[in-house]
């Protein structure tokens, strides 16, 4: 089951479940902080302005491993040290997809004269 994610607190699910073959990936907009025992090719790399080694994002800002076409990771077997230990279903996996359901459902008010 999809986890569906309310922002009004009385509509939010008790029994939430993160299904990774229906999320919108979004582990994937995460900033991944590469460490030195990590094996990613250099292509995939890039460096903040604090000169950490990251996982580097396309302009849209996924993970430029992911593959869009099959929503999953194109370097998988490979991947850092930081995304094998990201728990689906998790604690912090509930709170990015809580906070990035939050984001997608922000107005902005026009008015317009």
């Amino acid at each position: 089951m999809a986890c569906v994610l309310h922002l009004r607190p009385e509509r939010k699910q008790e029994a939430c479940v993160a299904n990774c073959a229906q999320c919108d990936a979004v582990c994937c907009r995460l900033t991944v902080v590469l460490q030195p025992e990590d094996r990613v090719p250099p292509h995939l790399t890039t460096r903040t302005a604090a000169k950490l080694l990251v996982m580097a994002h396309d302009e849209e800002g996924w993970c430029v491993a992911m593959d869009g076409a099959r929503m999953n990771c194109g370097i998988y077997e490979t991947r850092p040290s930081v995304c094998r230990r990201f728990v689906m279903n998790g604690p912090y996996c509930h709170a990015v997809r809580e906070e990035y359901a939050q984001e997608r459902t922000r107005a902005i008010d026009l008015n317009l004269l």
